[in-house]
Order: structure tokens, then sequence, then C-alpha cells
């Protein structure tokens, strides 16, 4: 049987693609054999989120692992976080869930999880299907249910102290996504006023983008944090694993923040203790680690090398810049849920608005990235390192250029034929030059984005 587009599809840390023309049924059931083949996983936990494709590719995942002789488990509807506690938390050696995160509403995909610590590399599985590599049907295959949300709300729950909570009114945003679920089963043991925007379970995102990111998706959360005269707003993605907050003012947190000011807590109760944080962080990032007593270590960009990161240097704390959070007390994996309750148990205990709990981390200006489609990337990085030979460069991802009042990130994505271009600098005017003379040197004027 002919399976079209796979390398589009098996992306470095997950599978997405258009339904159905690049994801179906069939393509699922190669994925099944190629997941089992390179994991030997004998029992599954198998969630799903709730876009309009999923129950169909839940249900063809499904039978086709019954069919390879695995237990499996439909533990239902969850956002992605409760799939990385399935696998810490219960006895199973394989975890995967139906889901294309905050792509729009006619994508899918899934995200995979070999064992507790692993997260399965989409681009391995497609090496597996192209090669040929695929599980054989066995006997003793079966298909089961298990209630893993209840036990799930109370792991997030018991990462705070709830009696320092305070009844703040806030207002969230969970775009017709999994937050939806999530946020009325922890409500009944919080204290706060929350004030719901979109929480209907609907995977044609009639509201906003699955994306808070995308231009224009938080406005009508903007406006309303300031109507309500709320302490925040919060949004999430569509499956929850990434989160944003929007200050008493109706502006927007930048994630490296809010990393900074989970942090500051943390960096109390362990001095010393390792902070990761990845390559297109602000400066600011390693420094107040530094002042806060902390160590602060460096990845590249993905959730997949932050989670290694923590991993490898038993980090207390991992934070990216598109708002991805891990915990180690999360299997140190990433909880959108668990850093909504750590940052508003320190709005509870500050006596400062949330604006300024984080305008204190506020010293440089980092631009939005800027994304352009390239036909050779490794030849557009080289006019960065040669134009800018005389300044520190790194190559942790891309190629980074250094100097004392500014510095940029130039690296390729992971699954398009496209430049991501950063800057950061001490001032605004210096970042908008310092852009625009990277821009002209990679000669990116009247290329599309």
């Amino acid at each position: 049987m002919a399976v079209p587009a796979l390398p589009k599809i098996f992306k470095a840390y997950d599978i997405r693609g258009v339904y159905p023309d690049e994801l179906n049924e069939d393509i699922a059931r190669h994925v099944a054999r190629a997941y089992v083949a390179y994991t030997g996983a004998k029992r599954i936990a198998l969630g799903r989120d709730m876009r309009t494709s999923s129950p169909a590719l839940f249900q063809a995942l499904a039978d086709e692992f019954v069919k390879l002789g695995m237990q499996v488990d439909d533990i239902g509807l969850i956002p992605t976080e409760a799939i990385y506690y399935t696998a810490g938390a219960f006895d199973y050696d394989a975890a995967l869930i139906v889901t294309a995160s905050h792509n729009p509403a006619e994508y899918n995909g899934m995200k995979m999880m070999n064992g507790k610590d692993e997260v399965v590399p989409g681009k391995v599985l497609g090496e597996y299907v192209q090669q040929g590599k695929m599980a054989k049907p066995r006997v003793g295959g079966a298909l089961g249910r298990r209630d893993i949300f209840a036990p799930f709300i109370e792991h997030v729950l018991k990462q705070v102290d709830l009696k320092a909570l305070r009844p703040l009114k806030i207002v969230v945003d969970a775009g017709n996504g999994m937050a939806g679920k999530v946020i009325p089963a922890l409500q009944p043991r919080l204290p706060f006023e929350i004030v719901p925007m979109y929480f209907e379970l609907d995977g044609h995102f009639p509201n906003r983008p699955s994306n808070p990111l995308l231009p224009g998706a938080l406005d009508a959360l903007k406006k309303k944090v300031v109507a309500e005269r709320a302490v925040c707003g919060i949004a999430f993605d569509g499956d929850c694993d990434r989160i944003f907050f929007i200050d008493e003012q109706g502006e927007f947190v930048q994630a490296d923040m809010t990393l900074l000011l989970i942090a500051e807590e943390l960096l109390r109760k362990q001095p010393g203790a390792t902070i990761i944080y990845n390559a297109i962080c602000s400066r600011a990032v390693p420094e107040f680690i530094r002042q806060m007593g902390g160590v602060p270590v460096r990845t590249a960009v993905g959730f997949a090398n932050v989670k290694k990161g923590l991993l490898e240097h038993r980090g207390a704390l991992g934070g990216e810049v598109s708002a991805h959070y891990a915990f180690p007390e999360n299997f140190y994996a990433d909880s959108g849920f668990i850093a909504m309750l750590k940052v508003l148990e320190l709005v509870s205990r500050a006596d400062q608005p949330l604006s300024a709990l984080v305008g204190r981390f506020m010293k440089y200006v980092r631009l939005d990235e800027v994304n352009f489609k390239v036909p050779d990337v490794e030849a557009e990085m080289q006019k960065i390192r040669k134009y800018f030979k005389g300044a520190e460069q790194d190559e942790l991802d891309g190629v980074t250029v250094s100097y004392p009042d500014w510095w940029v990130n130039v690296r390729p994505s992971n699954t398009e034929p496209l430049l991501r271009v950063t800057v950061e600098g001490n001032t605004r005017e210096l970042a908008e030059e310092k852009q625009k003379e990277v821009l002209t040197v990679l000669g990116v004027e009247g290329r599309s984005k």
C-alpha cells in the first residue's frame, strides 16, 4: 500500500499533516507498526484531543495496535501534558496522543513517548516506514479503558501550595481547545473567580486560531482582562502544552520573562539549582538566573531539547520563548497547567501586579521572530558567519552572533525550508537597526514569508 507525503508529515519531534490528504487512517496504521517496531512496546496508553478528525485516527491506531498484540488503554479526551503524566505515573512502556498541537483545524498529528523519558522523533518513525521496519501482527492484543483524568488533575494540584492562593479574578481563554475540559475540573479546588472564554470543545476553532501567537489571536482576551479588571489573562493553545499570560494592563507577557518569574521563586527554595533555557531566550535570562544564585544552561530550540537538558543536568526548571515550561516533578515534561498555578501562586503572594513582577526582568528588547523561505538554508547561514566573522559566534542551534549590545540567531526550521531570524538589542532602535542589517545580508527582501 502506497503511503503519500511521508517526509512532510514526519517532523523532528512529532507527526503533523493535513487530514486526510497528508495524514489519514491508512497512514496511521503504518505509524502504529513503525512505532511498535521502534519501541518494542507491549502496553500503550492512547489518548486524543478534540479535533474533528481525532476519533477516526484514534480508532485506526487502536485497531492496529490490537492487531500487533498490544494491550491498549483508551485514556480518552486529554491535553498533551496528560500523556507525559500517564507515561511517567503508570506502568506503560508507550503513550501516544492524537493531536496537532497549535496547528490549524485542518491538521492532525501524533505526539509519542517511549517509556517515561523519550519523546519519540517523528522523523525516525518516517525512516522506519520508508525502510519497511514494521512490527508484525501478533495474538493477544486487547483494547480497554482507563481513567487517568482524575489522578492527572490531582497531580497538577499537588504542584502548588493551594492554601497560599487568594481569590483572584482571572480571565481564561481556552480557545475551544482542551483547556475547556481541564480548567472546569481544576476550578472547584481553586479560590479564583474565573471568567471563561471559548470553553466549548470545538476542533473547528471558531473563535480564534489554535495558535495564540498568530496576529490578533489574543486581542479579545486583552480587552476582556482590562474590562473585567482582572489580575491577568491566560491563554492556551489547542493541546494546552503552551500557556501565555496577559498582565492586568492587557499587555502580552513574553514567555521567557514568565520563566524568570517562576525561576526566582524556585531558586529561593533551591539555591544553586540549574535552570534550562533555549537559544533564543533573552540575554536577561542567564544574567538574572546567575544573579538569583542559579546555574543557567542553554539548549537548542524545541521542547525535546529542553527536556533532554533537564534530564542530563538534573535541572529544576526548563522553559522556552514558545511558552513551554517543563518541571522535574512532572516527569521532566512540560505542563501549561502547572505553570499557570505556579504563576498564580506568585501573584497571590505578591504585593505587586503581574506587570511589575515581570517588568523587573525586561532589560532588553527582543523583536518578533522573522521567518523567510530560502532555497538553500546552509548557504544563507554562511553569509551570516562570514559577514559577522569578527564577532563571537556559536552554533548550538543555527548560528548565533553576539555583540555586547545586541545579538542575532539565524537558524533553520526543523520542518520547513525556512530561516528563522531572532534579534535582541539593548534598545528597540538598535534591535530594529540590526534586524534590518541582518535581513539585508540575507537578501530576504521580496522573498515570501
